[in-house]
């Protein structure tokens, strides 16, 4: 069977278990499908459903005309277990790190988008209950505070339950407890617009460009990791963006592109790695003309990707 025909089959199988698990959404992939990685598995913990998803996938949207598709029943309580993304629902846009929290909804137009590979964490809670809870539906999506007690609360409980082992029996009559917990909690958890503001100022601050760098580490597979892209990404301006890297004497372009060489240079001296063709790797790491990355790669480490695999592997093997 060939690569393309096996992430024919992984994509399929991702798209069905997704639409399974949390509703009618569509994929698109970041990069070649043979690259593409998407696994759902669903368990349950303490009498409650809870999916495990991990993609490397480019977007993953739900569009308001597929309303007729919609499981009105749940909210989702999202747990970011790695990696970091976007998420965009009723106009607003909130991104998540590893070990935050975030509540959507089941209902309308929604897109995920997430910055190289991530891990979700999934836990549907009943729709109605958290309705009620929140006040209202409009307020169904939101980011869980880390710093309120309640969300304190909130992450600990969805932790524990992350690390849980399987149901045995009786696990089923904790269900409902647990639910009500979570539920109840929700209602002082969620950020509210001043919190939001107030992690947009912080963003702004010294931790910016680490965190960018971050952002860029996890999306180097993507071949349109752009500035611009990545500036649309995280709510701020090109030329905010570019003037972070201007200030350590750097380019955002210059950056993207030493990582991904650097990337693709330790693929090469992998051992494990010695089959895989060079241009296989270059795709890998979002380049796209392998003439281009042959070039680039020749003036990083003044050798071609082959004489540089070459050498390094019969170093390793204690080859003189």
């Amino acid at each position: 069977m060939s690569m393309q025909q096996v992430g024919q089959d992984g994509l399929d199988a991702w798209n069905r278990d997704l639409r399974a698990t949390c509703g009618h959404f569509d994929t698109e992939l970041a990069f070649n499908r043979a690259l593409f990685i998407g696994e759902v598995s669903n368990v349950h913990r303490g009498g409650l459903a809870l999916a495990n998803l991990r993609t490397n996938a480019g977007s993953i949207k739900r569009h308001s005309s597929n309303a007729d598709h919609d499981d009105d029943q749940d909210c989702l309580l999202v747990s970011q277990r790695s990696g970091y993304c976007r998420i965009t629902q009723n106009g607003r846009s909130i991104q998540l790190a590893p070990g935050e929290l975030l509540l959507m909804d089941s209902v309308g137009a929604l897109e995920i988008s997430p910055f190289g590979l991530i891990e979700h964490a999934v836990l549907s809670l009943s729709r109605q209950k958290v309705s009620r809870q929140l006040g209202g539906e409009t307020k169904t999506f939101g980011k869980v505070s880390s710093s309120k007690a309640c969300g304190r609360m909130l992450h600990v409980l969805m932790d524990q339950l992350c690390k849980d082992t399987p149901d045995g029996d009786g696990a089923a009559g904790e269900g409902e407890a647990l639910q009500s917990a979570f539920v109840s909690l929700l209602g002082s958890a969620l950020e509210q617009g001043s919190d939001a503001r107030d992690e947009g100022v912080a963003l702004q601050g010294s931790h910016l460009r680490s965190y960018v760098q971050k952002v860029i580490d996890e999306s180097l597979s993507q071949p349109g990791l752009t500035p611009v892209g990545l500036a649309n990404r995280l709510n701020i301006s090109v030329r905010h963006l570019y003037r972070l890297f201007e200030e350590q004497d750097d380019s955002v372009c210059r950056y993207i592109q030493r990582a991904r060489l650097k990337r693709s240079a330790d693929d090469l001296t992998n051992p494990f790695l010695r089959d895989e063709s060079i241009t296989s790797i270059a795709y890998k790491w979002g380049f796209t003309d392998s003439a281009h990355f042959s070039r680039s790669f020749k003036k990083q480490f003044e050798l071609s990707p082959k004489e540089f695999r070459s050498s390094r592997l019969q170093v390793g093997q204690g080859v003189a």
